[in-house]
């Protein structure tokens, strides 16, 4: 049984988070999570058992903060308005940082880490949960008026096209480019 932590577990996730982002969940060791956070290690495996565990409930808070500012992209009435909102959005999430921190999924999805059940459930969990988002959004009548797919396959191909523009910003790093990919794909659901 785990012990009383001894450190600030918020701020410890806050720098797991960072590390995992800048550096990939199969890249990280524990030792460059003591060294990024502070903490040792041994306090580290007392608290969480394993690297995994840290990077799920890091990922948890990556997640929560994404999502939130997802849903929150995604309200008005105009199919173009909200759709372009959500891919500034996602666009703003990718490229902010210095260098550029990319999106942790995809990074994560292709770093090897998907060997890990858990990793895969999470990963997948939270395409899932983006996909439910979009798809509300786009199923209010006033936008669902305006768009050339049912909600549910437009959530679909916005969601898979959200996972080429990740690759396309860690291959080619510029931000105006990927919005005018997103400008194309809006084109194309928005009738």
């Amino acid at each position: 049984m785990a012990g009383v932590r001894q450190f600030d577990e918020a701020a410890m996730l806050e720098e797991a988070l960072a590390l995992f982002w800048r550096q990939g969940a199969a890249a990280t060791s524990m030792l460059d999570l003591a060294a990024a956070t502070g903490v040792q290690r041994g306090s580290l495996y007392n608290a969480y058992g394993d690297k995994e565990a840290i990077f799920l409930r890091a990922f948890d808070l990556y997640a929560a903060r994404f999502l939130d500012g997802a849903g929150a992209s995604l309200e008005g009435g105009d199919a173009g308005l909200v759709l372009r909102r959500f891919f500034d959005t996602v666009i703003a999430n990718m490229t902010s940082g210095t260098p550029a921190r990319g999106c942790l999924t995809t990074k994560t999805a292709g770093d090897g880490s998907l060997a890990s059940e858990r990793i895969k459930e999470k990963l997948g969990g939270f395409l899932d949960r983006l996909a439910a988002i979009v798809e509300a959004a786009l199923s209010r009548p006033a936008i669902r008026a305006g768009l050339a797919l049912e909600p549910a396959q437009a959530a679909m191909v916005v969601v898979t096209f959200t996972r080429g523009l990740a690759v396309m910003e860690r291959v080619h790093g510029d931000r105006t480019a990927l919005a005018r990919a997103a400008d194309g794909l809006i084109r194309a659901l928005v009738r």
